[in-house]
């Protein structure tokens, strides 16, 4: 009933919630005297905020429809290469004489409350010299039940399947949770010699081996049963959502999860777009707004999904151990010989603790070292391995530098 509960609350603050929006237009409208008076302002920046407290963030666009290549300004358009009843596989095709003459690199966007347009400035900042495409989860309560279930073997299939379709000359990039099946999915492919193994695999920010650094996250996921998780978050996606009654995950209840790690942050951040909109700072809260747009934006996870991963990833460390099966197989990183390897750490990750990711390497001692690289970002948290002006200006090059070395 929590779901039904959390809908139902932000529909019976839907009537405030467009007072509030109208007041908040009014007092700041130029032909208006209170939009010139402190108390005038200060009421709009109120309104401003309860709005957007109560407001249901639907999922944003990528709205990439450019990039600079060599200087020249080159158009960019979405096509859909594949779907998938989880998942569309999305190319970023630039208006080029020849789009696909770059490294094609395939980013593995995470399943784990955001969307994929999360992204955003990962892609962005890849689309200048590679032929990029991502996989576009789909919010599970969207998903019919008819079209079955999803669990974390099907992740690594959906995986497999769009490496294949990419062909051998392929590069995979996964971000934070998709590391651990997307380096499966490259080892079950290296074990079978399938021909479309991918020429580099970058790992970012992944739970590789949660056993290493844990941090807040990790131990929270070992100090409860998984008993424990399956009777307190998982919920049925209620009826009037084409997924009912699929049992999921909620991407509200990840959303607070999310925000109570870093609680004091957030709170402040908000108190800072108040101020802005008092000081008339237009800025600042253009910031504020596309950040909290994007991250507040969630969707929900197949129960099924979300229980594998706690119960593999991070209380039986299947993957390190050397443990983890799929479909009946077991999972042999060491397979790997012909797929080059970097990892990428953030020296101030709070959810993949340093170490965690970079322990890939122990796990593939079948790859060259002249075909395998660290980074570890100083300075960095978590987004900040993926997205900002470090991701752009340090960690982007060294990146696709690695991926051309490897091409």
């Amino acid at each position: 009933m929590l779901y039904q509960a959390r809908d139902a609350q932000l529909s019976a603050l839907g009537p405030a919630r467009l007072a509030a929006e109208a007041l908040q237009h009014l007092l700041t409208h130029p032909l208006l005297p209170p939009s010139y008076t402190l108390a005038g302002r200060a009421a709009a920046a109120a309104c401003e905020l309860f709005e957007r407290v109560t407001r249901h963030y639907a999922k944003p666009e990528f709205g990439l429809d450019h990039t600079v290549v060599a200087g020249q300004r080159r158009a960019v358009r979405e096509v859909t290469v594949a779907v998938r009843p989880f998942c569309r596989l999305i190319r970023f095709e630039r208006d080029l004489p020849d789009p696909g003459a770059d490294p094609r690199v395939l980013v593995v966007a995470p399943m784990s409350g955001h969307h994929a347009t999360l992204l955003r400035g990962t892609v962005e900042a890849l689309l200048p010299d590679h032929d990029v495409y991502i996989t576009d989860w789909t919010d599970a309560r969207s998903v019919p039940l008819t079209l079955g279930s999803f669990d974390l073997d099907d992740y690594i299939d959906y995986v497999m399947a769009f490496l294949r379709l990419l062909g051998p000359e392929v590069h995979v990039l996964a971000i934070c949770q998709p590391s651990p099946p997307v380096l499966a999915a490259v080892a079950l492919m290296a074990a079978a010699g399938d021909p479309a193994q991918p020429r580099s695999m970058t790992l970012m920010g992944g739970p590789i081996d949660t056993r290493i650094s844990p941090t807040a996250v990790n131990k929270f996921a070992t100090s409860r049963p998984l008993s424990w998780f399956e009777n307190t978050v998982i919920h049925q996606v209620p009826f009037y959502y084409p997924g009912y009654p699929r049992r999921v995950y909620p991407g509200f209840l990840q959303l607070s999860g999310f925000m109570s790690m870093n609680l004091d942050r957030h709170v402040g951040a908000h108190l800072e777009l108040f101020r802005h909109l008092v000081r008339g700072d237009g800025e600042g809260a253009a910031a504020h707004r596309r950040f909290y747009d994007e991250y507040l934006s969630v969707m929900d996870l197949t129960a099924e999904f979300y229980l594998q991963t706690i119960r593999t990833v991070f209380q039986e460390h299947a993957l390190p151990r050397g443990r983890m099966m799929h479909r009946g197989v077991r999972v042999e990183p060491a397979a790997i010989r012909k797929t080059a390897l970097m990892t990428v750490e953030g020296e101030r990750d709070d959810i993949s603790g340093v170490g965690q990711t970079r322990a890939a390497h122990d796990l593939t001692p079948g790859i060259p070292d002249e075909r395998r690289a660290h980074w570890l970002q100083p300075g960095v948290g978590h987004f900040g391995i993926f997205n900002g002006r470090r991701w752009r200006e340090e960690i982007r090059p060294r990146v696709s530098a690695f991926i051309r070395a490897n091409a």
